[in-house]
């Protein structure tokens, strides 16, 4: 059966719904290191799955290294994902600013969020994310910050793990730093107070996309590019690209969620479209009213909105 990378979930709230495949990367700019020790690693990996499910969102895969992180997360839309994004920045800024003295560090730091448009984008997105743990200096299977471990297992963690939900108040404080409701959490915690990533992760998701082979997933690792990943995941996205090669990615996009292109698709749907590319690349209103064709006056309620 071949792997749809529009999956139907239940949400944290309940409800349930098709969902799409995001990358999400918060990373460090200007040598702004975010996790200098194993606490703030514990913590950084925990707001992940505390602003989840504060933001309606399904963590699929993670990774923590010193100055940045990535996730790939399941939402129901653009605005859900860059709440998320945003909402990781802003609790992981006050638990920093607090340890350390040190105020407004966060905005050296950059968000990027890239809905992941077909398979490839989704098996790659996924390896890459795993492989940063070689950013410090470990292997994928030995680094303890990401989810890798709680994937191929057949829900299978560690002995002697505890239910967050077990948990008194003041102990899921201490060990949450937030004052969230996680009584109904699946969560569990190992022997060190740390999250088991097969209780908090949707595993089944990374498991459907490499067709339950573990072999698969450990070959695209292997065989990955990094660089060339991390262009189209996160630096890339950045840099002002020529008209030519941003036109290209709007007809690209057009056709992979209308099966038109830019010219045969109507009004409504060219807003969505720019409204997608004004959040997630790196353009301007000038650039936009080229490519679309429209007024910039046109272009600039639609951003404004």
């Amino acid at each position: 059966m071949a792997f749809d990378r529009i999956a139907v979930r239940t949400l944290p709230d309940g409800s349930t719904c098709k969902l799409y495949p995001f990358h999400i990367s918060m990373e460090g700019l200007e040598n702004a290191i975010l996790c200098r020790d194993d606490e703030d690693y514990d913590v950084y990996v925990k707001n992940i799955f505390v602003c989840a499910r504060r933001k309606n969102v399904i963590v699929v895969m993670y990774v923590v290294v010193s100055n940045h992180g990535h996730m790939a997360i399941l939402a129901k839309n653009l605005d859900d994902a860059i709440s998320f994004g945003e909402e990781i920045k802003k609790i992981y800024s006050m638990y920093f600013s607090h340890k350390y003295g040190r105020q407004k560090i966060l905005l050296k730091t950059d968000v990027n969020i890239q809905l992941l448009g077909d398979s490839w984008y989704v098996r790659n997105a996924l390896a890459y994310i795993v492989r940063n743990a070689m950013d410090n200096l470990c292997t994928v299977e030995d680094y303890k910050w990401s989810g890798y471990r709680g994937v191929f297992r057949n829900g299978a963690h560690l002995e002697n793990c505890r239910r967050v939900s077990s948990l008194t108040r003041r102990e899921k404080e201490a060990l949450f730093h937030t004052h969230e409701d996680l009584s109904s959490v699946t969560w569990l915690i190992n022997e060190r107070g740390e999250l088991e990533p097969t209780s908090c992760c949707d595993t089944r998701y990374l498991e459907d996309a490499f067709d339950n082979d573990h072999a698969f997933f450990l070959k695209i690792i292997g065989t990955q590019n990094m660089a060339d990943m991390d262009y189209k995941l996160v630096s890339g996205p950045r840099s002002l690209l020529p008209d030519r090669e941003l036109l290209e990615k709007a007809e690209d996009l057009s056709k992979s969620w209308f099966a038109k292109t830019i010219a045969e698709i109507n009004h409504e749907k060219k807003i969505k479209l720019i409204t997608f590319l004004y959040r997630t690349s790196h353009t301007t209103v000038a650039q936009l009213s080229r490519i679309f064709g429209l007024e910039r006056a046109t272009v600039e309620r639609i951003v404004k909105r």
